[in-house]
């Protein structure tokens, strides 16, 4: 019973990070129908710049605060990241977008060979480690010299993902941003005609599904503590399977399909072996496609005519 708890406590928490990555592939594959296969590597280098960020802000300008640190980091990190993820949509998907469909995917993959080599050859292909940001933890139960322990790196990464889901929900279900988002999500064509501006509407999602990704990147560097340049392709295909698991384009079947995959992750490491938990993760992809394409809270594809 106490491993079962602690798996389910550390699966959330790898199912949180998972599910902030994930709404970036369906928010962009919901209005222009695209998969952003780069969207993994962004990321990584989320990761990447929460590193640098931290490793100035502690030790060129002697924060000591934790909190102010990691608050530092994690706008940094958001803002950068957005800036990328608006650049890679102007330069490599918006001139591509009345081609043929394969074309923007195409890009997509290129942007994610050219961001993973970019990172590996300026950062280096060794793994980069920083000291732990966040030390301590609870202890829940203790029972047979096993202890169940909520860390509070866990509870941060729960409480910021909660805040920033709640955020994203009122954004798109309560503002003018989140009306173009749906208005173009069902018809772009009829968008423009009543004064919707595309352009700007597809260029903010990147930038809100960057800002998502960046505060994965913030998470994932705070909970391991070690970043690599090839750490943008398994969790970023993950999140794509818990997207398509949750029904892509669905907002909340992104967060519930990672923390299904999440936990699914965690179980099998516990209870069966830790070398096929990746194959575990992405079997869940193919028999999701199989069974139930639409995934679980998508809408079956309508053709227009």
């Amino acid at each position: 019973m106490e491993v079962f708890i602690q798996q389910l406590i550390n699966g959330i928490t790898l199912g949180s990070i998972y599910g902030l990555i994930a709404i970036g592939y369906t928010m962009v594959f919901g209005i222009i129908g695209m998969v952003n296969f780069a969207h993994g590597d962004v990321f990584m280098v989320s990761a990447f710049v929460a590193l640098i960020a931290f490793l100035f802000v502690t030790a060129w300008l002697g924060i000591a605060s934790i909190t102010v640190a990691l608050l530092i980091v994690l706008i940094v990190a958001m803002l950068f990241t957005s800036l990328v993820n608006w650049v890679i949509e102007r330069l490599a998907y918006r001139p591509l977008r009345g081609s043929f469909r394969l074309a923007p995917l195409i890009s997509a993959i290129g942007m994610s060979i050219f961001l993973s080599n970019f990172v590996q050859v300026t950062q280096g292909p060794r793994n980069k480690a920083i000291p732990p940001i966040v030390r301590g933890e609870i202890i829940l139960m203790d029972h047979n010299n096993y202890a169940v322990a909520l860390s509070y790196k866990q509870l941060i990464i729960w409480g910021v993902t909660a805040v920033l889901l709640a955020a994203f929900w009122y954004l798109v279900a309560k503002t003018r941003l989140g009306r173009a988002q749906r208005a173009c999500e069902q018809d772009q064509k009829m968008a423009a005609l009543v004064g919707v501006n595309v352009d700007r509407t597809i260029s903010m999602t990147f930038v809100i599904a960057a800002a998502l990704a960046a505060v994965a990147g913030t998470m994932y560097l705070m909970y391991y503590g070690v970043v690599s340049f090839s750490d943008g392709f398994v969790p970023g295909v993950k999140a794509f399977t818990a997207a398509v698991l949750g029904g892509i384009g669905s907002l909340p079947g992104a967060v519930i399909g990672g923390l299904l995959i999440g936990l699914i992750e965690t179980f099998w490491s516990a209870y069966f072996t830790i070398d096929y938990k990746d194959v575990a993760a992405f079997s869940v992809l193919a028999i999701t496609l199989i069974f139930l394409p639409q995934g679980l809270f998508g809408r079956p594809d309508v053709e227009k005519v």
